[in-house]
């Protein structure tokens, strides 16, 4: 056979990538940020800057209403474009009064806007104009946020300050001081509160269970009224969480946002952000989440956290947006150019942060909510990577979901985009070599997910990111939808099927990833909730608070009612979740999911922080069945590795070569060949799992899904010698109640091979031999 180096090529230009691209000397190796040193006698100020021509770090007593007590100007070291300063603590204190905590922010100038000894706050001394032909955007009447800051002393907008055109751009603007509103950095010392042993479980088995961390407990009554909504009452849902049967706990953006002016009543919705994603400050953990908001308290509230989370044996996720940030892009002026927001990053290095169009004077936006950060410069790269590690080793967390991650894929910085997971110089490349994901087998390391689109250019890319990234599988949730609630409308091969459920190798397989890598989900935070997947024909986002008004949303959510029945809705329900639990990869479910909670079908409640979007810890009896159902199906899933593979299945072999660990079905029980599986007049499928050949309780486990419209027969293998099969669960309506799903040694028996067993319309079954 010979040798297909075009096949090889792009795999030896990635190794050679790899190889001979310089790494990132340490983890935030130029040291940036604000901190004491090792005495605490002195605060070092570290900024990076490659433009600026002028920076002065100012500093506060308090975080707002006050204006500066000091401002130093900062020295440039031109071989690191890094401006610093270093203050004595005994002068802030006896000079200036400065004791206690130290605010401070950042003033800058540059060749839009030059310096000048008569410039004062408020005016337009210096100003050239807005943009310049090379993307600066300085504005020195802008207070700045550290981008490296660990904590942030209060939101832009707030009950104080509710002005945000104090940090725009634009001849209405520029000439707004925003230094007594703005944001501030903390200055803190390092916190060496404890967040407990990491988990080190292998990915492949872990059940995500993706939720707000506001949500989770702001409605709960068995929550202290003074934690609710925060890091603290999280903590206090760890145990139940396990008992679940969840193992890692992915919380929606917990880094900084404008949030606390969000409307917890009917009167507006407008600029409310209750998901979270638009990012601040990536270092920062969110205050609102905190119930200590005293400086430091966030930081301590997050860690202890992560520690009850730890001390369960869950690991803790959280959603990171780097895709964007809250700044934003333009939001005013005719021309769209000149009302930018100048908070933190765009003032400081407009071009280094953010990608511009080819004549550096607009945003490029592949995101739909603001600019895209700039993903290709090393510098910010350098803030991705080193606010991921600040995540890692100095809060405890254990791995990220990362937003609309196809943007850390582009190659291009200014005036284009282009995902190329072959190129060793992009973000997705960078994370993996200088935070190395956790091994196939478990350990250190962290956790990596995708959500594998953006929006434009060839950016939708499930399946197309490199090694050690796993992904949101888009491509199961759709079959998955499709198959179930568009039978005669949309056409899904039983290949698709067949594929989605052993861990979609055509999608992972190619460039040595597992089926671990494809996180099966039906539904997420940005969409249907499950009950409303099954209870929805389209989504209805105006209406009345708490379940609305909301805008966007996707029209094509693949839904349907059932015909109106609860008991098919509920049917529709267990047998989606099922679906996504066994099959080859890692399962996710999003809060209230396990209850049936719904959101009315409003199917992007972003903005509604309100009763109607958080968790209900009351439940019917039909919720407590779901819960029950729930529980035993995770039980079910971590009781048997057969069900969490290393690798791919070896399916239907009929050489002899290997052990057979699949094998598909026909209802009649014959196998299943390719004409079954690409006929479009088939939609039932059944597949038996070897136990044997992976240490499983089991000695087979046999499931059986018929996506018809009409009861299916179907004849039973063999179940193993001396063996018959037991029914763990059917999910047809016959069987609603609490016991839909069987308890490990109460599962009734069914009988041995040829067995005829009649599956409702749209139920899954699964049997065990024994």
């Amino acid at each position: 056979m010979s040798l297909r180096l075009d096949r090889l090529w792009p795999w030896l230009s990635l190794l050679a990538t790899l190889l001979f691209t310089p790494a990132h000397a340490a983890l935030n190796s130029l040291n940036l940020g604000a901190k004491y040193d090792a005495t605490a006698t002195n605060i070092n100020f570290r900024v990076y800057s490659s433009r600026a021509t002028r920076i002065e770090v100012w500093l506060y007593k308090t975080p707002m209403g006050a204006q500066e007590v000091v401002r130093y100007v900062m020295t440039k070291d031109p071989a690191t474009q890094v401006w610093s300063k270093t203050a004595a603590v005994s002068t802030l204190k006896n000079s200036y009064g400065l004791t206690g905590t130290v605010y401070y922010g950042y003033r800058a100038w540059g060749p839009n806007w030059t310096y000048s000894s008569t410039w004062t706050k408020g005016s337009n001394t210096g100003f050239i104009k807005d943009v310049d032909a090379a993307g600066n955007r300085f504005n020195p009447n802008k207070l700045l946020l550290d981008p490296y800051a660990t904590e942030m002393s209060h939101d832009p907008v707030s009950g104080s300050c509710t002005d945000g055109t104090l940090y725009a751009s634009g001849a209405s603007h520029r000439g707004k001081d925003s230094g007594a509103c703005a944001p501030k950095g903390l200055v803190l010392a390092a916190n060496t509160g404890s967040t407990g042993t990491k988990p080190t479980r292998a990915f492949k088995d872990d059940i995500v269970y993706e939720v707000h961390v506001r949500g989770l407990t702001q409605n709960d009554s068995s929550v202290p009224a003074a934690v609710r909504g925060t890091y603290a009452g999280a903590a206090l849902k760890a145990a139940s969480l396990a008992a679940l049967g969840v193992t890692a706990v992915e919380f929606l953006p917990v880094q900084e946002t404008q949030n606390d002016q969000n409307d917890v009543d009917p009167t507006s919705t407008a600029g409310d952000n209750y998901w979270g994603y638009m990012t601040l400050n990536y270092f920062a953990p969110d205050r609102r989440y905190s119930s200590d908001k005293t400086p430091g308290g966030p930081t301590r509230e997050f860690k202890a956290m992560v520690k009850a989370f730890h001390d369960a044996g869950i690991k803790v996720f959280i959603d990171v947006v780097y895709n964007h940030t809250g700044e934003g892009g333009a939001w005013g002026g005719t021309d769209g150019l000149t009302v930018y927001n100048l908070q933190s990053w765009r003032g400081l290095d407009n071009p280094t942060y953010y990608s511009l169009t080819s004549d550096y004077q607009y945003s490029w936006d592949n995101t739909g909510v603001g600019g895209n950060y700039n993903t290709r410069n090393p510098t910010a790269q350098n803030l991705i990577v080193d606010s991921l590690a600040w995540w890692r080793d100095q809060l405890g967390v254990d791995g990220f979901r990362f937003d609309l991650a196809s943007v850390l894929g582009n190659t291009c910085q200014h005036g284009c985009f282009n995902f190329d997971k072959m190129d060793g110089a992009n973000a997705l490349n960078r994370i993996v070599q200088e935070l190395p994901p956790r091994a196939a087998a478990g350990g250190t390391g962290i956790d990596l997910i995708a959500e594998p689109w953006a929006i434009g250019g060839n950016s939708y890319q499930v399946g197309g990111f490199p090694s050690g990234w796993a992904e949101w599988n888009g491509k199961f949730r759709d079959a998955i939808r499709k198959k179930q609630n568009q039978l005669g409308v949309e056409t899904v091969l039983l290949s698709e099927i067949a594929s989605r459920m052993a861990g979609s190798s055509d999608l992972y397989q190619d460039d040595g990833r597992k089926p671990w890598h494809s996180v099966n989900f039906m539904v997420a935070h940005d969409g249907l909730t499950l009950k409303d997947l099954y209870s929805c024909n389209g989504k209805n986002n105006n209406q009345a608070w708490p379940y609305g008004p909301s805008d966007g949303g996707e029209d094509n959510n693949h839904s349907w009612d059932q015909g109106g029945s609860a008991q098919a809705q509920r049917r529709a329900a267990r047998t989606g979740l099922a679906l996504s639990v066994v099959a080859g990869g890692v399962p996710m479910f999003t809060g209230g999911d396990e209850t049936l909670r719904s959101q009315l079908c409003n199917n992007n409640t972003y903005n509604l922080d309100s009763v109607g979007n958080w968790l209900n810890p009351s439940a019917s009896t039909d919720q407590t069945n779901f819960r029950n159902f729930t529980q035993r199906l995770l039980a079910f899933k971590k009781a048997h590795p057969a069900l969490r593979p290393a690798d791919f299945y070896v399916a239907n072999d009929t050489n002899g070569n290997v052990m057979e660990q699949l094998r598909w079905f026909k209802p009649d029980g014959t196998v299943a060949d390719t004409a079954y599986f690409t006929n479009t007049a088939n939609h039932a499928l059944a597949w038996r799992l070897d136990g044997t050949e992976f240490g499983d309780p089991a000695s087979a486990i046999y499931i059986a899904w018929n996506g018809w419209s009409g009861a299916v027969n179907f004849t039973l293998p063999w179940p193993g010698a001396g063996k018959s099969w037991y029914r763990v669960t059917d999910t047809a309506t016959w069987a609603d109640g609490p016991d839909t799903f069987a308890n490990p040694g109460g599962e009734p028996l069914i009988g041995g091979e040829t067995t005829v067993y009649g599956l409702q319309e749209r139920s899954l079954l699964i049997l065990i031999a024994k």
